[in-house]
């Protein structure tokens, strides 16, 4: 559950949060210039990564080993939801913006209700990938293109961290689902995800 780097040009401009968004606590959650800032110098790189190096210590010095960060050691909370309408479904989404939420995901969580899902917004179009480190929920992701439009349909199994790479380069946001909500609905490839606001784009990013 986790996306990669990021590649693509930067959006001219970024909407006004207040404008844009009416959904709780997004006044100090989405604020997508500095994310997108961070993500293409490469924050929101959020693939299977090797260990860090260890010291280089003598035959008398115990190796230390790295502590996980925090954010991948417990379950975020509930980040600010929006409404998400998937043909004549419509879903409560969590919005994963800044790197640190992007790269917790889903971890930790125990419960996802059925019509309750996590949207991850990125700077730009990419190659995502994502995995299942730390996820015990089983997941269906959504790989969308930048104009909102489902490109492909992906299950996650439980806790398995083998990257799960999207298709194509013109992925902008993933949305993730428990397992088979997709299928369930009758969503597949082709449908358009919006918002009240409209599109995606318009939601979250000014032309």
């Amino acid at each position: 559950m986790s996306g990669r780097a990021i590649d693509g040009s930067m959006p001219s401009r970024l909407k006004s949060v207040s404008r844009g968004l009416d959904c709780l606590g997004m006044l100090s959650c989405l604020r997508l210039a500095l994310v997108i800032g961070l993500c293409f110098s490469g924050g929101c790189n959020r693939s299977p990564t090797a260990a860090p190096p260890q010291p280089v210590t003598s035959n008398s010095t115990p190796v230390q080993s790295v502590a996980t960060p925090r954010h991948l050691s417990v379950a975020q909370p509930k980040l600010a939801t929006i409404k998400l309408f998937l043909g004549p479904k419509e879903i409560s989404a969590e919005l994963a913006v800044r790197p640190v939420e992007i790269q917790t995901g889903m971890m930790h969580r125990t419960e996802m209700a059925e019509s309750e899902g996590m949207l991850f917004i990125f700077g730009g179009p990419h190659r995502a990938s994502f995995y299942m480190r730390n996820t015990k929920i089983p997941l269906t992701c959504a790989y969308i293109d930048p104009d909102g439009v489902i490109l492909e349909l992906r299950d996650m199994k439980p806790l398995d961290e083998t990257p799960i790479e999207a298709a194509t380069d013109r992925v902008q946001y993933v949305l993730e689902m428990r397992q088979g909500w997709f299928a369930r609905n009758a969503i597949g490839p082709g449908t358009v995800v919006t918002t009240e606001k409209g599109s995606l784009f318009d939601t979250f990013f000014n032309r």
